[in-house]
Formats: structure tokens, sequence, C-alpha cells
């Protein structure tokens, strides 16, 4: 059985093979869950599910071709003033 040794810090490093069971990696948030079964008290490791990042990147192609200088985001903002006051 593999087994997690604490840190002075509480801080754990999981086996590798614990890990691929979790499908889990560096950066990813493991939630720990306090079960009572056959009156034991047991932990449950369960990771949690990672947001959905699909659409990230989506807009790439509409603004490929936009001027990003301040004068254009100073002129932008003002025709959007001037479009709120008519």
């Amino acid at each position: 059985m593999p087994s997690v040794k604490i840190t002075a810090k509480r801080q754990a490093t999981l086996p590798a093979e614990t890990c691929e069971a979790l499908q889990i990696g560096p950066g990813d948030i493991v939630d720990v869950e306090p079960r009572l079964i056959d009156n034991e008290q047991v932990w449950v490791l369960r990771p949690r599910k990672k947001p959905d990042r699909s659409w990230m990147g989506s807009l790439r192609d509409q603004i490929r071709n936009t001027d990003h200088s301040m004068e254009s985001i100073r002129q932008s903002i003002a025709k959007g003033r001037r479009n709120e006051e008519a």
C-alpha cells in the first residue's frame, strides 16, 4: 500500500501510482472528504474537476488585424461616449 509522509510544513508528496490512479498532476486540486465506514473514519481523495477553458483564444482571429494603440483605444472610447449621448 502506498504511503505519504507529511513534512514540517504539513505538505505531502503523493506516490506516482496514486497520482496516476486519480489522474492528477502538478497544480491540480484534490478535495479531501472524511467518511465513516464500518465505524472507522476514512478520508476520500477526489480530484476537483478542471474548469473548461476550451473557449480561451477563441477571439484571436477577430483581433489579429486590430489596432491596439492608445490613440485607437481613445478614439473608440470617445465614439462610444458619443453614441451614448445620442
